[in-house]
């Protein structure tokens, strides 16, 4: 059974620093590619970044380009999102996501989330 568990939200004063974490159990997490999402209040759940499963590639938003890395570690079952010089528009539910795509169907998996505040 997949298994994504996020951690690392909290408040922070804009301008500060956050890591998450996301520990992914029950499939093999050095074969898929991984993906940071995030939902704000009163809005639809938005891309945030992305890794594939080497490493080899990342992808990001616009919104966080230049401020947020995106890494894993395969040895420990990991996805990691650094978000650097924080704002209080990236006040959101982040949220791990991996998709299985299997003849022709895309599945989802989610984690519950972890809440980043950041607010003065």
């Amino acid at each position: 059974q997949v298994e994504l568990r996020e951690s690392g939200g909290g408040l922070v004063q804009p301008g500060e620093s956050l890591r998450l974490s996301c520990v992914a159990s029950g499939f093999r997490f050095s074969e898929f590619g991984m993906n940071w999402y995030r939902q704000a209040p009163g809005k639809e759940r938005e891309f945030v970044a992305s890794i594939r499963s080497t490493s080899a590639k990342m992808n990001y938003a616009d919104s966080v380009k230049g401020r947020f890395t995106v890494s894993r570690d395969n040895t420990k079952n990991t996805l990691y999102l650094q978000m650097n010089k924080l704002k209080p528009t990236d006040t959101a539910l982040y949220y791990c996501n991996m998709k299985h795509q299997s003849g022709g169907i895309t599945n989802d998996y989610w984690g519950q989330g972890t809440q980043v505040t950041v607010s003065s």
